[in-house]
């Protein structure tokens, strides 16, 4: 069996402030196809993120910059990605992931080719295969709560609902309605999958290696961990059945 073909595919990656990362990830990315698309949405990042961006991105073509005016969150750059990625009708799968390397590029061709049987495949921590290097026990402590509260209080259960390394078949990102996501932050991905599996469509996991970032801060404050909390609530009760 050959090379999955990338063809088709379009990553959107979320940035602010990764300046010291968004050049070298789509090196790499670039690195595994001449054809794969990439889609940066950056929140107007202080350090130069977008303009870096749109430098590399005329070299590394097919890669595009959409720059917003401020910080909105990640999930609503997201949301924008993969309105945008769907506008060229040549679209199969849309990939999201994050710009810092916690999501190893590596993994990306076998989470395309998983497509081809599900319509949303997913990167778990928590599987059997899977691990987390250089988490602070307070960091893993939340994941492992927001986790296990998620599992307990949704209907679609998954082992990871917060890890933003997914593919979706172009239906399933099609199938999104972005107008009824009341957050911007990391909840939407406890959102969309709800979505989606009311609508019927296919989860799969798949483990995966989730290394702490190096180089850069991390954007998820105690503002980003409460909302989620308070989100996965709020999610559980607007999703029960009546």
């Amino acid at each position: 069996m050959g090379p999955t073909s990338l063809a088709g595919v379009c990553v959107v990656i979320p940035t602010y402030n990764e300046s010291a990362n968004i050049v070298r990830l789509a090196r790499r990315l670039r690195a595994l196809s001449p054809d794969l698309r990439i889609l940066v949405i950056d929140d107007s990042s202080p350090d130069n993120t977008g303009t870096l961006a749109e430098e590399a991105s005329h070299l590394l073509q097919p890669m595009n910059v959409i720059r917003r005016f401020r910080k909105e969150g990640r999930g609503s750059a997201c949301l924008l990605g993969f309105a945008a990625a769907l506008q060229d009708p040549e679209t199969r799968v849309i990939v999201e992931m994050d710009a810092d390397f916690s999501h190893d590029p590596a993994e990306l061709p076998a989470t395309v080719e998983t497509t081809k049987g599900a319509d949303v495949v997913i990167r778990s921590r928590y599987l059997p295969g899977s691990r987390i290097v250089d988490w602070s026990f307070s960091r893993r402590l939340f994941s492992r709560c927001a986790n296990a509260l998620a599992r307990l209080l949704l209907n679609v259960k998954l082992t990871d609902y917060t890890n933003g390394y997914r593919a979706y078949s172009r239906e399933a990102a099609a199938a999104i309605q972005s107008k009824n996501i009341g957050s911007s932050g990391y909840i939407v991905l406890s959102e969309i999958a709800e979505q989606l599996h009311a609508k019927g469509f296919r989860f799969v996991e798949l483990p995966s290696v989730f290394v702490n970032r190096s180089r850069g801060k991390s954007n998820l404050g105690l503002s980003e961990i409460v909302g989620a909390t308070v989100g996965i609530v709020r999610l559980a009760w607007t999703t029960r059945p009546r």
